[in-house]
């Protein structure tokens, strides 16, 4: 399950409470569909939400089961423990883990991960300057397989004003890629783009999300999943390129060589494999689709 999270780009949300939209969510093209319980749910409807999913969960397939995750209410909440027992109970028919709320203390995501099972994987929500004060020890949290930023929590709590190219936010973003980095974790997933008949805004979010080093990014709207893969997946030039470099590099024996008039050295390499591996991701979610 972790393998499936950690490699995953595109995170699209649906509520809990429509799980007749869960079918079409999978057939989107989104790597990993989130069964909602926390914003997208009212008060009145939690127990519903649980009930549902798993009444959705046990119609589907494994290889679709194992492509949902679930976010769970926050532990400040009443309904965090009533959603630790739901959630053993998916975890265990194939859902592939958990998406963590307002994650500020690792002592959180141990009481998750023991209701969950060793086999999921747990994805912490990082919605608070608490939550970033504790970014090391959340990614270093057992089965934590990413972090999430959720910036829309995290600026109201830190009582911020962004504009819309979210400038303000930069150094907080990168703040989550070095945490990744510190503790082995595939890169973070970005927080949503709320406006969802932008597609020009969707890309602009998604082509940053990318250059800070994110390594995908959440969607709300299946409509923004193919403009997340135009930004995340390589063009034909740049694979056709990052051949080349692998090509040069064999043909020098490892050593450094020029190609095109650039010096090619190991980090080029390296950058070229991310490449490639990026390339042949992409190339399993059409065979999927």
């Amino acid at each position: 399950m972790t393998d499936s999270v950690r490699h995953a780009c595109s995170f699209l949300f649906v509520p809990a409470t429509q799980p007749e939209r869960l079918p079409k969510a999978l057939a989107s093209g989104a790597d990993l569909v989130i069964a909602d319980w926390e914003d997208a749910v009212a008060p009145a409807d939690k127990e519903r939400a649980r009930t549902a999913l798993a009444d959705a969960l046990a119609a589907l397939p494994a290889p679709q089961r194992a492509r949902l995750l679930v976010r769970i209410n926050s532990e400040a909440t009443p309904w965090f423990a009533a959603d630790l027992q739901a959630l053993a109970q998916l975890t265990a028919q194939g859902l592939a883990g958990a998406v963590v709320p307002k994650a500020e203390r690792a002592q959180t995501l141990q009481a998750v991960a023991r209701a969950a099972g060793p086999q999921a994987a747990l994805v912490p929500l990082v919605e608070s300057v608490a939550g970033l004060a504790a970014a090391d020890a959340l990614a270093a949290a057992p089965q934590v397989a990413r972090l999430a930023f959720g910036h829309l929590d995290f600026q109201v709590d830190a009582g911020m004003a962004c504009a819309e190219d979210e400038q303000e936010l930069l150094p907080v973003r990168m703040a989550l890629v070095l945490a990744s980095r510190r503790a082995g974790l595939a890169a973070p997933i970005d927080g949503v783009t709320v406006d969802t008949r932008n597609p020009e805004r969707m890309g602009r979010d998604a082509e940053r999300a990318r250059r800070m080093g994110f390594g995908g990014k959440l969607c709300i709207h299946p409509a923004q999943v193919p403009v997340l893969h135009a930004a995340f997946d390589p063009d034909e030039a740049a694979v056709t390129h990052a051949q080349r470099v692998r090509q040069a590099l064999e043909q020098a024996g490892g050593g450094v060589c020029v190609l095109d008039g650039r010096m090619v050295d190991a980090p080029v390499l390296a950058q070229a494999e991310q490449t490639l591996l990026r390339h042949a991701r992409a190339l399993q979610r059409l065979a999927r689709v």
